[in-house]
């Protein structure tokens, strides 16, 4: 699967340490002539490519960079439009490294020199044996999407788009303990290597899927000097966000239109239960899903619980409104969840985001929250399951 635009976002993470210099020293196997590029945070927000020509192969590439971090090599111009170039990312240092780099195979390039990057070829190694059935369940993921995306457009029926939506679930049912395999070795890794950068790398992008505990345990076996880095203070921010989502903490109050217009007030509902369901129209798990959130309601609304549906389809409304029509469950409130995609992508605060303030990085996540606006369950990304969140409803109104 395609992880590009994850990798050039790390990439701009970088340590808060003064710059250093470097050097890349490297061979091109089937390419004599022409010009390499690497790409590389320069300074806080500043992201720098540079190029050198090849003679006879070989290359020498120096710059200064604040302390370990992440690059993208290629042998094609970086366009800043564009994710389709080749190319492949390795964790540079401050220090003199060697590089041979593959042109029929870049994945195969192998760095020298950096401790950084040898603690991810060791990772990969780990993941080696899940990746040899994964990938192939996920490239023919990849092909029936593109297939599912070509069918829209052509209008198809809604009968051929379902069973291409059935099949594309089954593969994402198919990948899920892979994916779970992979989690696991990530996790371990970064047991066993608390004070590695790759760890930070590792656990910047595995911390949304820890409980709070978990994620605060790790956190605070990292070194000082990695805590400050930007990956360091990204991942303190998502704990942060994770906390004010989590039991103990009081539900973040906010306001919005529902999906008739009407103004809803989260603090509107002080003295009851609520449950409030990250979901989104594309979500297969949240939907399937939603016949037991209707159950519950059924059993509970009238002890004085209450669902409101958060959706993560603010950039297709319609789509959001048609699934709480097909799925029966406008009984309960629904908003959007506030998410503006243009503040996103220039990295602006986004203070009308609900998911921002309760920590969800993975759908569906439910948050329960008790008649004094304390939260009291968290099920789903960086929590419980389904199952405890049962059980927590039935001891809640078992006692009325």
């Amino acid at each position: 699967m395609k992880q590009i635009p994850m990798l050039i976002a790390a990439s701009l993470a970088i340590s808060n340490l003064h710059a250093q210099s470097f050097t890349l020293s490297g061979t091109v196997d089937g390419q004599k002539t022409g010009y390499i590029y690497l790409g590389y945070p320069a300074g806080e927000a500043n992201y720098k490519t540079d190029s050198a020509k090849l003679e006879n192969g070989r290359f020498t590439i120096k710059g200064r960079i604040n302390g370990p971090t992440l690059s993208n090599l290629s042998l094609e111009r970086p366009s800043p439009t564009s994710y389709d170039a080749k190319y492949v990312s390795l964790f540079i240092e401050p220090t003199d490294m060697t590089v041979i780099v593959k042109k029929a195979a870049l994945r195969d390039t192998k760095l020298n020199g950096s401790r950084a990057q040898d603690d991810m070829y060791k990772l990969d190694e780990a993941h080696k044996p899940v990746l040899k059935h994964l990938n192939p369940l996920s490239d023919e993921y990849g092909k029936l999407n593109n297939e599912y995306i070509a069918a829209r457009r052509a209008k198809k029926d809604s009968a051929s788009l379902a069973g291409m939506l059935e099949k594309l679930e089954e593969l994402k049912e198919k990948m899920e303990p892979y994916y779970a395999q992979m989690e696991v070795i990530d996790k371990a890794f970064i047991e066993k290597n608390p004070v590695s950068f790759a760890s930070l790398f590792m656990l910047r992008f595995r911390i949304s899927q820890m409980s709070l505990q978990e994620g605060e345990n790790i956190y605070n076996r990292i070194p000082a000097a990695l805590q400050q880095t930007s990956f360091g203070k990204e991942i303190r921010k998502e704990l942060d966000g994770l906390r004010g989502g989590s039991p103990g903490s009081m539900a973040h109050v906010f306001t919005k239109s529902d999906i008739n217009g009407n103004t809803l007030s989260l603090g509107d509902y002080r003295g009851k239960y609520v449950l409030i369901d990250f979901w989104a129209s594309w979500c297969g798990p949240c939907r399937k899903g939603n016949p037991h959130l209707k159950q519950l309601y059924a059993q509970y609304k009238d002890k004085g619980f209450e669902i409101i549906g958060i959706s993560d389809d603010d950039s297709k409304p319609e789509a959001w409104k048609k699934a709480v029509e097909q799925d029966g469950i406008g009984m309960w409130k629904h908003v959007l969840r506030g998410l503006d995609m243009k503040k996103r992508e220039k990295h602006q605060p986004n203070p009308e985001d609900i998911s921002d303030y309760y920590g969800i990085h993975s759908l569906p996540t439910k948050i329960l929250i008790g008649p004094d606006g304390m939260i009291i369950g968290r099920y789903g990304g960086g929590g419980e399951d389904d199952d405890a969140m049962d059980k927590k409803l039935a001891e809640v109104f078992g006692k009325m």
